[in-house]
């Protein structure tokens, strides 16, 4: 009885250990449950009410502010603003056409534009945000951020858009952004995400598209939470977009604004670079645009009719295009003649008004000729005939050597849209593309910058900037990035006599400031800022052997698309060049009467950096350049700023 008790004792003591130990877990557990009770039911109370209705985080990309883009001093000529928009997301809308059609209730949108925007939806993923109105007032936002609650999957955002302060006259440099396209997303290879965004903006031509990697910057992200009906309730967390670089361009604005001006009411382009650096101060191309319009987007209407504007405003024609640069190229084979040793300066050649080449004539353009022809009266008087002569004698392809040497024939690396490579002409290059052999009278015709040989107006600028240095000056378009120089390319000498280059620039100078020039009445008054140049005149049709019987057909009295261009190259001042221009006006005649007094007029306005005092101008011009002052809008132009174009 007594073990009996003793054990009956000793269970007990572990029944009572096990109770404390259940009994202790039991309140261990509740104290737990009770605390995470507390947390969810309190701490966490607003979240789970949130997520109790059904709401749904998303990751949503952040566009990068697109970079800025100066000129040499600091003035704004690419910059953003902001932009009110409404944007749409698939997922959270449900019945998109019924959404749109509530909120047609509030901001005007067509039928039609509901079937574009459901069709571009219906492209998309179903969590990106598409953008369906643009640019819209404050007024239009907060009616539609009112009515949030209606229009599930709708929202008002506030965003920036590309501007050009200073409008038409760098259409042509830096180009103009667009809403990224199908075509586009074909046409270039990168995977970044922010090209899936609809009518996200990228660079579609010149500075903008070239540079549209740099510019772009990259997309940060932000994870918002939405509710049930798509409305976005708040913003948890987000990592900001690295905004794209900073450029600042060579171009000189206040000088840009004159050429522009100059250059109104014709199709011309002109080209001013120092000859120093290669930088390009400015790039005129006539007529323009508004690069603005093709931002905000631009009409039907206003689209096709400078679509067929027979004066091809859309077309860079600095850059992209190319032309015989007839007289302007006598300098190239006369030094490709002089340095192979074929003739001296001092030789003459008897200009009759033509020269017989196997049986054909080729003309002067000077009908009873310039009788005995040395060098430097060859270039001053522009004789035909006596480059005929020497390009003979020295043969294609020095000739064409040297124009590569001189810039001509190659493709420049500047950061515009489709800059022209321009034609150098060879026997095999003419074998290749034309499936026939070189004959002398390719030569005779390349003599003079007719034939094959074709060259744009920034080439004959880089000519200009080599024949005054004996460098190989190279153009050069952005200056910085971020702050830091772009460094310069080329300058080395070129490698040809600089006695020769000396009779070369003396002969320009002739050109411009002899009795007898061929542009003696564009020179410039006053020894300091003299410059030395060369016309040209180039013909785009043939004349025949009857009409030179009758008399050549005046330019003046043909329709102008037959008309020959006219070109002007020079560099300035002439004793220490600063400046190279050059100026081709399509179908203006004689480049003595059209292209010659606008580059005179530009180069001054580069050597003065305003505009120059009458007395630089010879007498009988004094009057026209006051009419054409006051016909010219010339504006004053501000520094840009970083902040309120980054708000």
């Amino acid at each position: 009885m007594k073990r009996a008790a003793l054990e009956t004792e000793a269970s007990a003591r572990k029944i009572t250990r096990r109770g404390l130990f259940l009994g202790g877990a039991q309140v261990a557990m509740l104290a737990v449950l009770g605390y995470r009770m507390r947390v969810l039911q309190i701490d966490q109370a607003d979240e789970f009410r949130l997520l109790a209705d059904e709401n749904r985080i998303n990751v949503r990309l952040i566009p990068p502010a697109r970079g800025l883009v100066y000129d040499r001093d600091g003035v704004l000529v690419a910059g953003n603003e902001q932009n009110y928009r409404i944007v749409i997301v698939r997922e959270d809308a449900g019945d998109v056409a019924a959404v749109l059609e509530r909120l047609s209730t509030l901001v005007p949108i067509t039928q039609e534009q509901q079937t574009q925007i459901i069709s571009e939806v219906n492209k998309r993923s179903p969590f990106v945000p598409v953008t369906i109105l643009d640019r819209m007032t404050w007024q239009d936002v907060a009616a539609v951020s009112a009515n949030a609650p209606a229009l599930p999957g709708i929202t008002a955002e506030v965003g920036l858009s590309r501007v050009y302060p200073v409008g038409a006259d760098y259409a042509h440099v830096m180009g103009y952004v667009g809403p990224v396209s199908d075509f586009d997303l074909q046409r270039i290879d990168d995977k970044d995400p922010l090209l899936q965004i609809p009518r996200f903006q990228i660079g579609k031509t010149g500075v903008e598209a070239k540079l549209e990697r740099p510019l772009r910057g990259s997309a940060g992200t932000k994870r918002v939470e939405v509710n049930a009906i798509g409305r976005v309730m708040r913003e948890l967390d987000r990592n900001e977009a690295s905004p794209g670089d900073n450029v600042q361009l060579t171009i000189d604005t206040g000088l840009q604004n004159y050429v522009q001006e100059r250059l109104k009411g014709q199709a011309a382009s002109a080209v001013v670079m120092d000859v120093d650096t290669g930088d390009l101060l400015a790039i005129g191309s006539a007529p323009t645009f508004d690069p603005n319009l093709f931002v905000r987007g631009i009409s039907t209407k206003a689209y096709n009719a400078l679509l067929e504007d027979k004066y091809r405003p859309f077309r860079s024609k600095a850059v992209q295009d190319i032309y015989p640069p007839g007289s302007t190229f006598k300098m190239v084979t006369a030094l490709a003649a002089l340095e192979d040793g074929v003739i001296d300066t001092q030789e003459t050649v008897r200009c009759v008004g033509h020269k017989e080449v196997a049986d054909v004539r080729f003309h002067c353009w000077k009908r009873a000729g310039h009788g005995n022809v040395d060098f430097q009266k060859s270039l001053k008087e522009s004789c035909d005939v006596y480059y005929y002569d020497i390009a003979l004698r020295v043969g294609i392809e020095k000739i064409s050597a040297m124009a590569k040497r001189l810039g001509l024939g190659v493709r420049h690396d500047v950061p515009m849209s489709a800059v022209a490579q321009g034609l150098a002409p060879t026997k095999a290059w003419k074998r290749e593309n034309r499936g026939k052999d070189w004959v002398i009278g390719d030569t005779v015709n390349a003599a003079i910058g007719q034939g094959f040989v074709l060259s744009s107006p920034m080439q004959l600028a880089v000519m200009a900037a080599r024949l005054a240095t004996g460098r190989s000056v190279e153009p050069r378009l952005i200056k910085s990035r971020n702050g830091v120089e772009e460094p310069l390319r080329g300058g080395d000498p070129l490698g040809i006599n600089e006695n020769l280059l000396r009779e070369v620039r003396r002969a320009m100078y002739s050109v411009s400031n002899s009795s007898g020039g061929t542009a003696y009445g564009s020179r410039i008054l006053g020894d300091a800022f003299r410059m030395a140049g060369k016309t040209g005149t180039s013909q785009v049709r043939r004349i025949t052997a009857a009409e030179r019987a009758r008399g050549v057909t005046r330019n003046e009295d043909l329709p102008w698309e037959r008309r020959d261009h006219a070109l002007f190259v020079n560099f300035a001042p002439f004793d220490n060049p600063k400046y190279a221009v050059a100026v081709v006006v399509e179908h203006g005649g004689g480049g003595s009467t059209a292209a010659a007094p606008i580059a005179r007029d530009i180069t001054l306005q580069a050597l003065y950096g305003e505009l120059p005092p009458l007395t630089a101008y010879p007498k009988k011009d004094r009057n026209r350049i006051l009419s054409e002052r006051k016909k010219m809008e010339l504006r004053t132009f501000t520094v840009g700023s970083d902040s309120s174009d980054r708000a």
